[in-house]
């Protein structure tokens, strides 16, 4: 899979910012495999080589990181959260106050 990269101006998704030097480390752990419906709330634009994505799954939410590398992609998850303690994190992740 080649990774296209576009210009910014043309993307329709967020891009995330360089992390801060005094970002907080999240823990990324390898995909849980015991959900069965995944919804996507938000996500960045896949022009960038890591891409995240907010999810919900019964009631909490979670962000997936997938790294786009050849042969295939690598795929990491935080832990779940509430809803709205997911989303503070998202938002601290697109400022770069969170990696």
């Amino acid at each position: 899979m080649a990774v296209t990269f576009l210009d910014p101006d043309e993307c329709l998704s967020p891009h995330w910012e360089m992390r801060q030097r005094d970002h907080v480390e999240l823990v990324w752990h390898k995909p849980f495999e015991g959900v069965g419906r995944v919804r996507a709330l938000a996500w960045t634009c896949d022009c960038r080589a890591v891409v995240y994505e907010l999810l919900q799954a019964g009631g909490q939410a979670f962000i997936r990181k997938t790294t786009q590398a050849e042969p295939s992609p690598k795929v990491r998850e935080t832990h779940r959260w509430p809803i709205e303690e997911a989303r503070r994190v998202w938002r601290a992740l697109l400022l770069g106050k969170m990696r």
